[in-house]
């Protein structure tokens, strides 16, 4: 099991290129199952969870013809096993996104219940729901989700929570069902909006995405998927904050600043420079910074896979911050290891207050999840001394080079690899 070893204290400067969105990446992965021939995705990040959804698709009985240089040549053909089974599914929650594309080819799904990032219960309840009400009939036994249904048909389905990969995994499901198929309350992340646009590449017929209601008409077949994924907002935030929190002095390329527009606005008013580019952002800091409030939301709101970088940032700002999570309700499991690091904060409920510090220490750490992970890889960046950071194959599901990338904007940082 890997740590990550940081001496803080150094300030970043240079440029960073973005890599491919994860969370683009994978739903469009999922997708590949719908159709029949070979799929090309460009950009693809190079993380464990692109990884682990590509074994699971080949055990399912498609074909890898390339997987590198941030390429994935996929043969959908011979899809037939419908099964993924837990020791696949285990350690990534996207994985429940096969479930409705599934059912959509073969007519029967049986699906491990995921696994992933402890934030929160995210229950599949709302995808079971859906695909029922499309003519699925859907069973829970022993860990797994059974799925069968001739054909679906389309349905109206109403969420009563904004869910991203319950949209998508319905949007998938509806582009290869009977009649039309209409969903509200859906979410409007970018993501869903691509995954909405490559299937209308390849034969879908669906729109209003990016809006709060969706119409799918089902369509008979769908050809492969030849597109390229955009760049990752919640990677292109974390250098964002990475430079904040530094005093740093860095420019992000390969990033589209429209999508982390609520972001920008909060390090603005927390006394940061931001400036926009076409395709870049820089984030200058004179070393000044006021403590602010933020909420998160569905977007394009504020996002809450950048909620614990952001407070890691403002463990630092003067005066006090407010930080209300409303997305997941277990999303405060980095706070206990900033505290060993001298930082001041109260949890109440879904409320976290924080109260800058002049600076914070070096300890050793422990990742809890993915996003939590790198709000201590940002913590320590800043913090007075050595920090090691343990369970950092949390931080390898989502960013792809990490300590390259910083090491690049001259952070002291480097891996330790431990043997079992």
């Amino acid at each position: 099991m890997d740590k990550i070893v940081i001496e803080g204290g150094k300030r970043l400067e240079g440029e960073v290129e973005i890599s491919g969105a994860k969370n683009a990446a994978l739903p469009i992965m999922a997708a590949m199952i719908l159709t029949t021939g070979q799929n090309n995705l460009g950009g693809v990040p190079q993380v464990r969870d692109v990884t682990t959804m590509l074994n699971l698709l080949n055990d399912l009985g498609g074909c890898t013809e390339e997987f590198n240089a941030g390429r994935i040549i996929f043969d959908s053909t011979d899809i037939n096993n419908f099964e993924a089974p837990y020791d696949l599914v285990s350690t990534m929650r996207a994985s429940s996104l096969v479930l409705g594309p599934l059912l959509a080819r073969l007519g029967r799904a049986k699906v491990s219940l995921p696994g992933g990032c402890a934030i929160g219960a995210r229950p599949l309840d709302l995808h079971i729901k859906g695909l029922e009400c499309m003519g699925a009939k859907i069973h829970l036994e022993k860990g797994y989700i059974y799925g069968e249904a001739k054909r679906l048909r389309g349905a109206r389905y109403y969420f009563d929570t904004v869910t991203v990969t319950g949209t998508a995994n319905l949007l998938m499901a509806a582009s290869l069902a009977d009649g039309k198929t209409v969903l509200e309350n859906v979410a409007k992340e970018p993501e869903v909006v691509f995954l909405a646009d490559m299937l209308n590449q390849s034969g879908a017929k669906i729109t209003g995405q990016g809006t709060d209601l969706i119409i799918i008409e089902g369509v008979q077949s769908l050809k492969p998927i030849n597109c390229h994924i955009f760049p990752d907002r919640i990677e292109t935030g974390t250098y964002m904050i990475a430079s904040a929190i530094t005093k740093g002095n860095v420019k992000i390329t390969n990033c589209i600043p429209k999508q982390v527009e609520s972001l920008t606005l909060k390090l603005r008013q927390a006394g940061l420079i931001v400036e926009e580019g076409e395709k870049s952002l820089r984030v200058i800091s004179d070393g000044q910074m006021n403590g602010i409030n933020i909420k998160t939301q569905p977007h394009p709101g504020f996002a809450t896979d950048l909620q614990a970088q952001f407070m890691a940032l403002m463990t630092l700002a003067q005066g006090k911050s407010i930080i209300l999570e409303t997305v997941f309700e277990n999303r405060f499991m980095h706070v206990s290891e900033l505290k060993r690091m001298g930082a001041d904060i109260t949890i109440q409920g879904r409320t976290a207050i924080v109260s800058g510090v002049k600076e914070l220490s070096g300890a050793p750490l422990m990742a809890t999840d993915l996003r939590a992970s790198a709000s201590l890889v940002l913590a320590a960046l800043a913090a007075k001394g050595e920090s090691v950071i343990s369970r950092v194959y949390h931080i390898d599901r989502g960013y792809s080079n990490i300590e390259q990338k910083l090491y690049r904007l001259g952070a002291r940082i480097h891996r330790k690899k431990i043997r079992n």
